[in-house]
């Protein structure tokens, strides 16, 4: 099944707006820093191909992930979480998955990452991490925990924009006799990691 020539439209239309609003800002804490709509579309397939049904999303951000995954799981009945400290751009993430009909897909949460990670007991089909790389590490210890045994699969963004700031994680990764790993050239890259 193809994607729909609307949804591509739709998300086309908020990807533009929001790169309009990051030129504008000279601090890139005010910046939206969406996933690059090449990553996305590769995740869509990613999700499509595993079947992946309970997915979660570290960084909503705007949302403009968000609106892929949740696409992505309409194909496979699955359902997104997705985590975001910003309650502000939790709303306008809702609004816009309102928009395009995708909101029953999804649960939006305002909260810590670090924190939803550590009382989380649920175990996803497939992970996307795109929050701040500083905190990357500290994540290492409860993912794991997180991502199914058998076919999981784990994808981190701007593993080659931001290199240096996520070499500790992809360290700690590689050294995890427990995980595979390879770093994709598409968009700002992306790190596929899953179980041996």
């Amino acid at each position: 099944m193809s994607i729909p020539e609307e949804f591509l439209k739709q998300v086309n239309a908020l990807y533009q707006q929001f790169q309009a609003h990051d030129a504008q800002q000279s601090d890139r804490l005010n910046r939206y820093r969406n996933i690059e709509p090449e990553s996305a579309h590769l995740l869509a397939v990613l999700i499509r191909a595993q079947q992946a049904q309970n997915i979660l999303e570290i960084g909503t951000s705007t949302g403009y992930s968000t609106l892929w995954l949740a696409n992505a799981a309409q194909s496979t009945q699955g359902h997104v979480t997705t985590i975001e400290i910003d309650s502000e751009r939790t709303k306008q993430a809702q609004s816009y998955a309102e928009q395009l009909q995708l909101r029953n897909l999804v649960d939006f949460q305002v909260a810590d990452a670090l924190y939803f990670l550590k009382q989380c007991n649920e175990i996803y089909d497939f992970i996307l991490l795109d929050a701040e790389r500083d905190a990357y590490v500290e994540y290492w210890q409860y993912l794991p925990n997180l991502l199914k045994k058998k076919g999981g699969l784990l994808v981190v963004d701007n593993v080659l924009s931001h290199a240096s700031e996520v070499a500790e994680f992809i360290a700690l990764v590689q050294e995890s006799k427990q995980f595979m790993c390879v770093t994709l050239p598409v968009g700002a890259g992306l790190l596929l990691v899953t179980a041996n």
